[in-house]
C-alpha cells in the first residue's frame, strides 16, 4: 500500500490533471482505491493543493516576483515559527522557507510592479517585530518552474551546413 501511495504521489506531482480513471489505469488499481488514497493524502495534509504552473511572461496581465532574504530574531519557545506564520499570512507572499546560511527565512513575493513589491517590503515586511533585515532579489525571467521548462524554444535539428 505504501509503495502504491508513493507511486501515486510521484505521478500527481508530475501532472495533477490526470483523472482518477487515468491514474487507475496507470497503476493497475481500481478507481475506488485511487479515490480513497487521494482523499486520505488530502485529509492528512500530504497533498496540500493542486496548482497550475503559469508562464506569466506569455500572459498579458504579467506581474513581478521577488525572492526576499529575511534575517529575524528567533522567539523563545517558538523559534522561527511565529514570524514565519505571520509572513505567510500576507496576501503578497507566495512561499516562505526556513533557510540555512546567511539569512533565516526566504519569501517569494508577487506584486503588479517592482514598486508594489518594494513598498510591501518597506512598509509591511521590514518593519515587523523581530525582522532584523531584508534583501530583495527581483526575478527577471523564469526558465523552469517546479520542474516544468518555461523556455519553449523550437530546436532546429537540421544540423550545421558547411560550404
Amino acid at each position: 500500500m505504501e509503495q502504491l501511495t508513493e507511486k501515486l504521489i510521484h505521478i500527481l506531482e508530475e501532472n495533477a490533471r490526470y483523472s482518477v480513471s487515468e491514474l487507475s489505469s496507470m497503476l493497475d488499481v481500481d478507481e475506488q482505491k485511487i479515490s480513497t488514497i487521494m482523499e486520505k493524502l488530502e485529509a492528512d495534509g500530504i497533498i496540500c493543493g493542486y496548482k497550475a504552473i503559469v508562464d506569466w511572461d506569455k500572459f498579458s496581465d504579467a506581474h513581478v516576483t521577488a525572492l526576499i532574504e529575511i534575517k529575524v530574531t528567533p522567539q523563545r519557545d517558538a523559534g522561527f515559527e511565529e514570524i514565519a506564520e505571520k509572513i505567510m499570512e500576507m496576501d503578497e507572499v507566495e512561499s516562505v522557507y526556513l533557510m540555512s546560511g546567511g539569512f533565516d527565512l526566504c519569501a517569494t513575493v508577487q506584486g503588479k510592479t517592482f514598486k508594489d513589491v518594494a513598498l510591501f517590503v518597506a512598509k509591511r515586511l521590514a518593519v515587523m517585530d523581530n525582522v532584523i533585515s531584508t534583501a530583495t532579489h527581483f526575478v527577471l525571467r523564469r526558465y523552469k518552474e517546479l520542474g516544468v521548462a518555461l523556455l519553449n524554444k523550437q530546436k532546429d535539428d537540421r544540423g550545421v551546413m558547411s560550404l
